[in-house]
C-alpha cells in the first residue's frame, strides 16, 4: 500500500512526487513517457529555465527524485482506477495492480490538430499553439493562423497587435466571421482567407499553406490552437466531476470532488477559470500545491487514527 500514487510524470506529477518524497511518503509515479510538449525544443516563462529543453527538465526531475528512497518512478500507463479514500487501486497496462491511500492525477491533455496533411507533423516545430510560449521568437515574422473556430480566430488579432504586421487568418472553409471578430481583425490589418486548407508543407522560416483551390501562402511560422482531449479518462472513472470543457474540477488546493483524489496541471482547473493553463511553470506549481495539501490531509488522518487506537 503506497501513501500516494501519482499518475503522470510531467512537470505537475514530478513536482508532486518531490513534495511527497521530502515528507517520507511512500510514493509511486507512473509515467507513460508521452508529455504534451514533446514536439517542442524549448519551454518559456519559467524563471532560470527560459528556453530550456523540456525533455531535459523532465530527465533532471526524475534524477532528483532518485535521492528520495520512498519514491518509485515506473514507466507504464494506468488503464483503470477505482476504490475510495484510503484504499484506491490502479491497474497498469502490464496487468499489475497497485494500491494507495491517495491518488494524484497529472495525466494532462492531448492536442488534436485539424486533419490537414502536414499540420500535425509540424506541430511544435513551425506550427505553434500559444503566443505566450512562442510569440517572442516569431516577432516581426510573417505569420498565419489556421482556425475554423471564430472564437479562436481572435488569436490572429492578438498576434497582429503584439508580434507582427503581417498576419493572415485561414478559416479553413468558414465563409463568415462574427461581425465583432471581423471588425477586430480588420482594425489590426489581418487578412482573412476562407478557402479550405488542403496541406501544410515546408519548415520554420518557409512554411507553406496549400489551399484546396490550388493557391499557396508561404509564411515564416504558423499558429494553430488545436482542440484538446484528456490524455486519460481516470478522473471520470473515479467519479470526479468533469467540467463542460472536459477538464477535471478542482478546488483552490488542487483537490477534486472525490475525497482522496487530487488533480494537477492542464488536466484540471478551477471552475471560474476560462481555460486550463498549459505553461510548464504553472503545471509544476499545481503539482506542489496539490501535494502539500494532500500531505497535510494524510497527516491529519494519521493523527485521528492514532487517537482512535489509543482510545481503544
Amino acid at each position: 500500500m503506497y501513501d500516494v500514487i501519482v499518475v503522470g510524470g510531467g512537470p505537475a506529477g514530478l513536482s508532486a512526487a518531490l513534495v511527497f518524497g521530502r515528507q517520507h511518503r511512500r510514493t509511486l509515479v507512473v509515467d507513460g513517457g508521452r508529455p504534451r510538449n514533446a514536439p517542442a525544443d524549448e519551454m518559456h516563462m519559467m524563471l532560470s529555465r527560459d528556453g530550456f529543453d523540456p525533455a531535459e527538465l523532465l530527465a533532471i526531475g526524475r534524477s532528483e527524485l532518485a535521492a528520495y528512497p520512498t519514491v518509485e518512478v515506473r514507466r507504464g500507463s494506468v488503464v483503470s482506477a477505482g476504490g475510495a479514500i484510503d484504499d484506491f487501486e490502479v491497474t497498469l497496462a502490464d496487468g499489475s495492480r497497485e494500491r494507495a491511500r491517495r491518488v494524484v492525477l497529472a495525466t494532462g491533455q492531448v492536442d488534436e490538430p485539424y486533419d490537414i496533411p502536414g499540420l500535425a507533423e509540424r506541430f511544435g516545430s513551425c506550427v505553434f499553439h500559444c503566443p505566450y510560449c512562442h510569440g517572442w521568437e516569431v516577432s516581426g515574422k510573417t505569420l498565419a493562423v489556421i482556425s475554423a473556430d471564430p472564437a479562436e480566430a481572435m488569436l490572429a488579432g492578438y498576434l497582429a497587435d503584439r508580434f507582427s504586421t503581417d498576419v493572415v487568418l485561414c478559416t479553413h472553409g468558414i465563409e463568415e466571421l462574427p461581425e465583432e471578430v471581423a471588425a477586430h481583425l480588420a482594425a489590426r490589418g489581418v487578412k482573412v482567407d476562407t478557402a479550405p486548407v488542403a496541406r501544410v508543407t515546408g519548415q520554420l522560416e518557409e512554411v507553406t499553406v496549400e489551399f484546396s483551390d490550388g493557391r499557396t501562402l508561404t509564411r515564416q511560422a504558423l499558429f494553430h490552437k488545436a482542440p484538446t482531449r484528456q490524455h486519460a479518462l481516470l478522473a471520470a472513472e473515479l467519479g470526479c466531476e468533469i467540467l463542460d470543457d472536459g477538464t477535471v474540477r478542482v478546488d483552490e488546493t488542487g483537490q477534486t470532488t472525490v475525497p482522496g483524489v487530487a488533480a494537477a496541471g492542464d488536466t484540471a482547473k478551477l471552475p471560474g477559470m476560462p481555460v486550463a493553463t498549459t505553461l510548464v511553470v504553472l503545471g509544476a506549481a499545481d503539482g506542489v500545491r496539490a501535494a502539500v495539501w494532500m500531505d497535510g490531509g494524510l497527516f491529519r488522518a494519521d493523527l485521528e487514527s492514532a487517537a482512535d487506537g489509543a482510545e481503544r
